[in-house]
């Protein structure tokens, strides 16, 4: 058996069943990983006390020969998720020293399962990044590298924490959130699987909000079969949260096949953009090859309104945001600034505020609170609402021609270097945004599967999106995907 922490959920659940190893061996394993790889920055808030006590009760559980798929796995989770008595600070100063009286339903679902929770994962500031390089905890760093290079690379964002540790085996997998593609981006730039489900299919409840209609919760695994056993444990109707959809969660496992013969793949002509590198180009037309040769048919489609999403989605989450953090304000948790004689409660708001948020979360503030004011809301929030109903349509109109899943590059490059993107315009760091985010205008299930590395030896992803609830497909398309791919490659140890 390989080293018990490179195992996938998959491999370590058959073992745990068959009684070659146990959850504290696991939990040991990876436990160790994360202290040799400080490095990285991706574990900022380490509960290895915890984690042993889950461990043992795992165990005990597993022996008792009643134990769901997750049960003795030991797990990462992202900082945006507050975990009962332990610091959870979205990445943020303004959070520092929050501890939550309760726990978020995903993280809760999973712990019910039998997961083990390794610690608290780096993130962007409130999850406004696609390099992590907004966090509080400083930069999360990449296990991959470029060659020879070692210049420090990004693991993509906001869930870089999440997206890093997976990659490189410190933990067996991790829980992300994507808002505009904070989930499938890191998955892409770290050779690691991550799914956005339908919105509504994991619930929000406990979740540090960036921006309500667009946030989900999701898996960033080492396989899609990893991703298909975590998504089934995180999902669920919650009726603490009012957007959570009261349906079934289907066994997704049981559904890959990997059969997509007679499936129709739908391949976007807007998705082809100017400037886009020849790397990804090939890619695509390789996975394009790929599923055809499974037996898919594929076929031309059109999503007009794509061009719009950008701006759309740059104009709504910052809106969104501006009013969810107007909470961080000092006086009920939280940090708070040091005042001066006669400051008064407006002194006690700007001062605090402004320490407590980074220049990142304080620009989409600024941004979000300009589009929702008077004289500037009909003009840019409104208009932002229709086009998003118009990209919505769009899918829909696709997927009613029968369409089952469409195909499309997951990033428009491979991971770059941290500090290489910061220094340029803001807007050259939210064009990394450009396939992702349509997914999440439209509430869709979208996936970054593997597919190959370019020629610097970094790894470059393919996404697919799925029709609304249809996980299932989505995944086992998935599958067939990554089978054809057969990437297995791995960052060469240097830390």
């Amino acid at each position: 058996m390989s080293k018990l922490n490179e195992l996938s959920l998959s491999a370590a659940r058959d073992a745990l069943r068959a009684g070659e190893t146990t959850s504290r061996d696991l939990t040991e394993a990876c436990l160790t990983a994360i202290d040799a790889a400080g490095v990285l920055n991706a574990f900022v808030h380490k509960t290895p006390e915890l984690a042993l006590e889950r461990a043992a009760a795992a165990d005990a559980r597993i022996a008792q020969g009643d134990a769901p798929s997750m049960c003795g796995l030991p797990i990462g989770i992202k900082d945006l998720f507050c975990t009962q008595g332990v610091p959870s600070q979205a990445g943020s100063r303004i959070l520092e020293g929050f501890l939550p009286e309760y726990e978020s339903t995903v993280s809760q679902n999973l712990a019910d399962a039998g997961a083990v929770m390794l610690g608290k994962l780096n993130m962007d500031e409130f999850a406004m990044g696609s390099s992590n390089e907004t966090s509080v905890y400083g930069n999360a760093v990449n296990p991959w590298r470029r060659g020879n290079d070692e210049t420090p690379l990004t693991p993509g964002g906001s869930s870089g924490g999440s997206a890093s540790a997976v990659a490189a085996d410190l933990c067996l997998a991790a829980t992300g959130t994507d808002t505009g593609g904070s989930i499938r981006q890191p998955a892409a730039f770290t050779g690691t699987v991550g799914i956005k489900p339908t919105y509504g299919r994991c619930s929000r409840w406990g979740i540090v909000a960036f921006a309500s209609s667009l946030d989900q919760a999701g898996p960033m695994t080492k396989s899609v079969r990893d991703a298909a056993i975590m998504l089934e444990a995180m999902a669920g109707h919650d009726p603490k949260d009012s957007t959570s959809a009261d349906l079934p969660v289907p066994d997704f496992e049981a559904a890959l096949t990997g059969d997509v013969r007679g499936k129709k793949i739908g391949i976007p002509k807007e998705y082809r953009m100017d400037g886009m590198p020849d790397e990804i180009e090939t890619l695509w037309a390789e996975g394009i090859a790929m599923m055809k040769d499974a037996g898919a048919e594929i076929i031309d489609i059109s999503l007009p309104h794509t061009k719009y999403a950008l701006p759309a989605y740059y104009v709504i989450a910052p809106a969104e945001a501006s009013s969810n953090l107007a909470r961080y304000d000092g006086v009920r948790y939280g940090h708070r600034a040091k005042l001066d004689q006669g400051d008064g409660i407006t002194e006690m708001y700007e001062k605090t505020r402004a320490e407590g948020f980074g220049p990142e979360v304080q620009r989409r503030v600024m941004i979000g609170t300009y589009v929702l004011s008077a004289g500037f809301y009909d003009a840019y929030y409104n208009r932002a609402r229709r086009v998003r109903t118009l990209i919505k349509r769009d899918f829909e109109q696709v997927f009613d021609q029968g369409i089952d899943a469409i195909l499309t590059p997951a990033t428009p490059s491979a991971a770059f270097g941290l500090g290489e993107m910061t220094d340029a315009d803001p807007v050259a760091m939210y064009l990394n945004d450009v396939f992702t985010v349509t997914v999440n205008l439209a509430g869709l299930p979208g996936i970054a599967v593997p597919t190959g590395l370019d020629k610097k030896g970094l790894p470059l992803a393919l996404q697919l999106i799925g029709r609304p609830w249809a996980e299932a497909d989505l995944l086992s398309a998935a599958y067939a995907l990554e089978t054809a791919a057969g990437f297995v490659a791995k960052p060469g140890k240097w830390w």
